[in-house]
């Protein structure tokens, strides 16, 4: 790959530390050191504010605002109005003067700046000696502090704690603090927010905003200690301003308790929305912010406990690894079914706040094997938005349930219509959702009460949009576009129509377990469906006759009809400059070659792993990589778990070196926009299925590590089925520990072993040691 790291990061195995304000990755600084807790989320701005380069972005997830595109578009099926996340209240508002000097970090003098996010407590840390003006009657040094957190066992509650430290003389320092709603949006350029109303309530200060189309608001409130200080109004912002009488080497301090609440549906009054808010903050008015960050650093504490990762013998792969999981349990920890995860979590305002089928292929399996509750609410999600898919579906004259491109609220929100309309294997992504949910827990109550009805529509939608071969008689899905967005508009792209064939497959053998375990609820629910006997038969037939493009001579997959006799593009060649493609070249150039954006047919092998012999995946394996640009984020990943798999030693290191630090290394130099959170998984993904050659496609578990040779020995735990289970893989040996629960049957290079409490070591074969 012609990427490459810009590392401006200290290597610490539990913190990310910036030694030195590096002023030309500012932005991507901010991204890096985004705080959330799935409710909320603020990237790493400065709250005194910065004059310079900056996106002072603080997202609410579910909280969007409508547009309608303009002009619409004149074809019947592709959407008119979409939907984006939005910059919202900024309660980390300050503002902080010495003698009229205002602090700037972009004007201002200073030295020993540093900020550090800790991965254990998630408590964000920044200091610096504030050089004011010399002569002025406050000249001289001041130490500043500023940490902050979002609360992961409160959703509603944030903190932020400033230390001033006078170092030569006294002076009086001007701080003010605010709840801010008029942000600019930097998507729009404009401010988003009205304000319906802003009071202080006895010691709490409170706004309200409100978007105008969606009527979706926030009421934000906060509470001061440390300082006392009178009243500030403009519009859209309330706040306080305080005047410290700081005495040399002595630190002062000042706290803020934020209570944050949302309110998504716009039949509630706003007074109502307004008591509830205040109803929230006061119930929480005795909680002291080191009570309620305490509170949360356990919630990490615990996090870390179940499902932690260390890697002897290579400090950068660890460290980016473990931001990667700390990133996951801010984007999404399961507090809330009607959210979901963003691609770029609460850190950006890039792909608009939107979920996409990164959730269910990618994020999927972390949550499973760390936070089965997530899980489920995550394929809750889906199914709370079965009415819209529905619909979606209508507009694409099928019936049963189309899944969005991308979305917050279910509705499609994709208005670019070669993958808005093309990318019909969304819906066979929660198709395998629900599978691999259901495989992994055997959580029958779930496919019985939701998880069969989705795959009953899913169907029911690729019945009607798929067709017949006239010639050969074969199903297959024509007019699609694949994982690979570098091919568009091509017919029986192997990936949708091996996800259809599932899909068929899926549904029927759930009516079966269903029609022995439940006969009464399943009647009710195909009727509920509008399922008929005939339905049964004609997606048993189309299983059965779906086209997958193979050829046998050489056993490769074709990834969809007359693939292999595109013009062949050597990406090898492509000079760095032109990297993003997306940037720099002709968007309709790129469809007119075999390069590929993203792992396509390889997905297949690495999804239903124990359906391909070593054999087939070791020829598509080569035959796709040397074809594929990594354009998109999600591909080194997999291409690392596959080589891996295949005993391509240095490729899956190559690949995972450049997966585990995407963003702290800044690879595809967009970290700005925000993180690239969905990828974050694959490189969870990368440790447990890639070198520790886990699968879990089958009846049990099986494993097939390997040891990279850059690594002395690493250690990881999953969750599955009750049991807590700690893999250590070391040059010798693989070692299989029941943590906690009961003891399970797994299997360890293709021979079955009972893992328990005493723990079970199997010999590393020396084939699978770099």
């Amino acid at each position: 790959m012609a990427k490459v790291a810009t590392r401006f990061l200290e290597i610490d195995p539990w913190q990310i530390i910036e030694k030195g304000f590096n002023v030309e990755r500012g932005r991507t600084a901010e991204s890096i050191f985004s705080l959330g807790n799935e409710f909320m989320g603020a990237r790493g701005f400065f709250e005194e504010g910065f004059s310079g380069d900056t996106l002072q972005g603080n997202y609410f997830n579910g909280i969007y605002e409508y547009e309608d595109i303009i002009p619409k578009p004149w074809p019947v099926g592709p959407i008119d109005r979409w939907h984006y996340i939005v910059n919202a209240v900024n309660w980390l508002q300050t503002r902080i003067s010495v003698d009229g000097e205002p602090l700037d970090l972009a004007k201002s003098k200073f030295s020993d700046f540093q900020r550090r996010l800790d991965l254990r407590t998630g408590v964000l840390v920044r200091q610096f000696t504030w050089h004011t003006a010399a002569g002025g009657k406050g000249g001289g040094r001041i130490a500043l502090r500023f940490e902050r957190f979002t609360s992961m066992t409160d959703a509603h509650l944030a903190g932020q704690r400033i230390s001033f430290t006078a170092l030569d003389a006294p002076c009086v320092v001007q701080v003010e603090m605010g709840l801010d709603f008029g942000i600019i949006q930097a998507s729009t350029n404009r401010c988003m927010w009205d304000e319906v109303r802003a009071e202080p309530q006895g010691d709490l200060l409170a706004i309200m905003g409100r978007l105008p189309v969606s009527r979706q608001r926030i009421v934000s409130t906060m509470r001061l200690t440390g300082a006392e200080g009178k009243p500030v109004r403009r519009d859209r912002y309330i706040g306080t301003l305080c005047s410290l009488q700081l005495a040399a080497g002595v630190e002062q301090t000042i706290t803020r308790i934020v209570c944050n609440s949302t309110q998504r549906d716009k039949t509630v009054s706003d007074d109502a929305c307004w008591q509830a808010g205040l109803r929230t903050a006061q119930e929480r008015a005795a909680i002291t912010f080191d009570e309620a960050r305490d509170a949360s650093v356990q919630y990490w504490n615990a996090a870390w406990e179940e499902s932690g990762v260390a890697i002897e013998g290579d400090a950068l792969s660890e460290q980016g690894v473990r931001f990667g999981i700390f990133q996951l349990h801010q984007t999404y920890h399961g507090v809330d079914p009607s959210l979901n995860v963003a691609a770029k979590g609460l850190t950006g305002e890039e792909y608009c706040g939107h979920t996409w089928w990164d959730t269910e292929t990618y994020c999927l399996p972390f949550y499973l094997f760390n936070n089965p509750k997530a899980a489920r609410n995550l394929l809750g999600y889906r199914y709370r938005t079965l009415p819209n898919a529905i619909l979606r579906s209508k507009s694409d004259d099928c019936v049963g349930a189309r899944y969005p491109m991308s979305s917050i609220d279910g509705y499609e929100a994709c208005g670019w219509w070669a993958h808005g309309d093309l990318e019909i294997h969304v819906s066979g992504a929660v198709a395998y959702g629900v599978w691999h949910y259901v495989n992994v827990t055997n959580d029958r109550e779930f496919l019985y009460s939701e998880g069969l009805e989705m795959l009953l529509q899913i169907s029911r939608y690729y019945a009607s949009r798929g067709g017949w071969n006239q010639r050969t008689g074969a199903f297959g899905f024509y007019g699609v576009m694949g994982p690979d967005e570098f091919h568009m508009m091509v017919n029986n792209n192997c990936y949708t129509n091996v996800l259809g064939k599932k899909t068929f497959e899926w549904t029927l053998a759930a009516i079966k377990d269903m029609q022995k375990h439940a006969p009464a609820k399943l009647k009710k629910l195909l009727s509920k469906v509008g399922v008929k006997p005939q339905d049964l038969k004609d997606w048993a037939k189309m299983a059965k006759k779906m086209h997958v493009p193979f050829e046998a001579k050489t056993g490769l997959y074709e990834q969809h009809d007359g693939y292999f006799n595109y013009p062949h593009t050597d990406v090898s060649k492509i000079p760095p400059e032109d990297l993003p493609l997306y940037h720099h070249w002709s968007y309709f150039r790129i469809f007119r070659t075999d390069m590929i954006k993203q792992p396509d047919v390889m997905l297949l092998h690495f999804f239903f792993s124990h359906e391909y012999s070593p054999k087939l995946k070791k020829v598509n394996y080569d035959y796709y990589e040397e074809r594929c640009s990594h354009e998109s984020s999600l591909s080194p990943g997999i291409h690392s778990i596959m080589a891996a798999e295949l005993g391509y030693h240095k490729p899956a290191f190559a690949y995972w070196a450049h997966a585990a630090r995407l963003d702290l290394d800044d690879y595809n130099r967009n970290t700005w926009k925000g993180l690239h959170t969905t990828s974050m998984a694959a490189a969870w993904l990368n440790v447990v299925y890639g070198f520790g050659g886990m699968r879990s496609d089958s009846e049990n578990l099986s494993f097939n590590p390997s040891l990279p040779r850059q690594w002395k020995s690493f250690t990881f735990q999953i969750t599955y089925r009750g049991t807590v289970l700690a893999v250590h893989v070391d040059g010798k040996k693989v070692n299989f520990r029941v943590v906690t629960g009961p003891s399970i049957k797994i299997e360890v290079f293709g021979k079955p072993v009972q893992a328990t409490a005493a723990g079970r070591s199997v010999a590393l074969p020396k084939n699978r040691r770099a």
